[in-house]
């Protein structure tokens, strides 16, 4: 057989298989079916993922928006003991300076009496 005969079979042979007769009707229309299914599920799988990545990231800000109010809140606490201490010791001391007073009056020369 010459070669250019063995060619021509070939290239009929390889051609044939990209003329096959289309699916039917109906297999075509599943697999459109198919195919819109699953770009729509694509397409609401991709949201919900979106949305949930939204979510996680406000409740990250959230959370260190919280965190910092608390921060704020007890530091303003320890500001507020820090003032009222400050206040309460200054109270004392003007207390026993009256008193001192009050036990021992100007010109009397008293000397420092403890109870």
């Amino acid at each position: 057989m010459p070669l250019w005969v063995f060619f021509f079979v070939i290239l009929t042979l390889s051609s044939s298989s990209h003329c096959s007769p289309p699916p039917p009707l109906t297999l075509r229309m599943r697999r459109y079916a198919d195919a819109i299914f699953t770009n729509s599920y694509r397409k609401v799988l991709g949201q919900l993922s979106a949305r949930k990545l939204l979510q996680d990231i406000m409740s990250r800000q959230q959370g260190e928006s919280n965190q910092e109010r608390g921060a704020r809140a007890r530091l303003g606490r320890q500001v507020d003991g820090m003032w009222a201490e400050q206040k309460q010791m200054e109270l004392e001391s003007i207390l026993v300076a009256l008193l001192q007073k009050h036990r021992c009056p100007q010109g009397f020369g008293c000397r420092n009496s403890q109870g």
